[in-house]
């Protein structure tokens, strides 16, 4: 699975310190006219709709209790306009004790 199939969580783990971490495998270039930012901000959009309707919970019944992260793992460096949405998407996830 990766970036592009949008409606699903790529891969679900368990860290060393228990918690539970959603993984996006990003393997798009970065482009000008932001179709990679499109696809991402959809993927990230899936999984906070996962956590949010309690979906994750009962397709990974061990997240129950769990705290969440979500991983990028990113083939490319991403652009000025992709950095400065990662930083702004971690801001949210922080805030939100994710």
């Amino acid at each position: 699975m990766s970036v592009v199939e949008t409606n699903v969580i790529d891969f679900a783990s368990i860290d060393p310190e228990g918690a539970v971490v959603l993984t996006i495998t990003d393997h798009l270039e970065w482009d000008d006219k932001n179709h990679h930012l499109l696809v991402l901000q959809e993927k990230i959009n899936t999984y906070i709709s996962a956590i949010e309707g309690q979906s994750l919970y009962e397709q990974y019944p061990k997240a129950q209790g769990r705290k969440i992260k979500i991983q990028v793992s990113i083939k490319y460096t991403p652009n000025e306009i992709g950095k400065g949405f990662l930083q702004r998407v971690e801001a949210f996830f922080k805030g939100a004790g994710v």
